[in-house]
């Protein structure tokens, strides 16, 4: 079985929200929403990451970024959107998906999710992890 499809075999069996196999075993999974799980893969465990294939319950343009930045190979979200879609592209990631959107609303769908409005503003990686690292200091007080 290719490790995208165990990915996504974990996504599903465990209800997972993220899980990143490689090479035929899960490396790394989590049951936290938001960005939070790939901030930290990309920022602890991006040597780990590199090369791996990913299951992600909701892809935003923030999240393809970072999996750029990680070096992963392919990717299955449940939720991808449009600017997800182009940078995963730009990148060569390959990717699949069960459902696309314009954007990735917030938790309670009044509005642009706040990653989403982050790339908007960003030039590089560098700068969107800087962000995001301030956004997750910001939302755990």
């Amino acid at each position: 079985m290719k490790d995208i499809e165990i990915a996504k075999k974990y996504l599903e069996e465990e209800n997972l929200c993220l899980a990143v196999v490689k090479d035929g075993r899960l490396i790394y999974k989590s049951y936290d929403k938001g960005i939070k799980p790939i901030y930290t893969l990309a920022t602890e465990m991006a040597d780990i990451g590199r090369e791996s294939s990913i299951a992600d319950r909701v892809i935003g343009k923030g999240a393809a970024m970072l999996y750029k930045y990680i070096g992963v190979k392919e990717i299955y979200g449940k939720l991808l959107s449009d600017t997800a879609i182009e940078t995963l592209e730009e990148s060569n990631i390959v990717y699949s998906y069960y459902k696309t959107c314009t954007y990735i609303k917030n938790w309670d769908g009044t509005d642009m999710c706040p990653i989403e409005k982050i790339t908007v503003q960003v030039e590089n990686t560098e700068e969107l992890l800087d962000r995001i690292k301030d956004f997750l200091k910001a939302t755990s007080k």
